[in-house]
């Protein structure tokens, strides 16, 4: 594993967790499908692209581990449990571990194996981009539960704290 790897593990792993604890803190199965008028996507549907984006791009084209993303499901979905939204998050906790664990220097500093949309971009700001891909939409399941639930929890996302731990 890279030191750019490492350092993005700790970023991935830290925000997946948060993103396990959102998930969990929604009352119920049926409100983790909820949206709120001007929303199209919910915290469930988020929670899925977010796994299918990473099992894909990290877990599959970088750790070779067989995943075959179902884009348009991750979007299309509207039920569905809260522990199996945790599960797939967890899956995805594991295939990112396998990707980052596969990379070399080389392969960071080279173009992305696949294709992003139209794109050629360079693994490691490809990297970065999905770290902080997570994180923004980390950020919209937080805020909409708190919108549609109105309960302000918090599930300690972005803690400095946390990352050093692990280190």
């Amino acid at each position: 594993m890279t030191p750019l790897a490492a350092d993005l593990l700790l970023l991935f792993r830290r925000d997946l967790r948060c993103l396990i604890r959102e998930v969990d803190l929604f009352p119920d199965d049926a409100s983790l499908w909820r949206t709120v008028p001007g929303i199209a996507n919910s915290a469930g549907n988020l929670a899925l692209h977010l796994a299918g984006n990473l099992q894909h791009f990290v877990g599959a084209v970088l750790g070779a581990t067989g995943y075959v993303r179902q884009r348009e499901r991750e979007f299309a979905q509207r039920e569905g449990s809260r522990a199996s939204v945790i599960a797939e998050l967890e899956a995805t906790l594991a295939a990112v571990e396998a990707g980052l664990a596969a990379l070399t220097e080389e392969a960071e500093a080279a173009t992305f194996p696949a294709p992003v949309g139209p794109h050629r971009p360079l693994t490691g700001i490809f990297l970065m981009h999905l770290a902080t891909h997570l994180a923004f939409h980390l950020g919209q399941v937080g805020y909409l539960r708190r919108a549609l639930t109105g309960d302000p929890a918090s599930a300690g996302g972005m803690s400095v704290a946390e990352l050093l731990e692990h280190r």
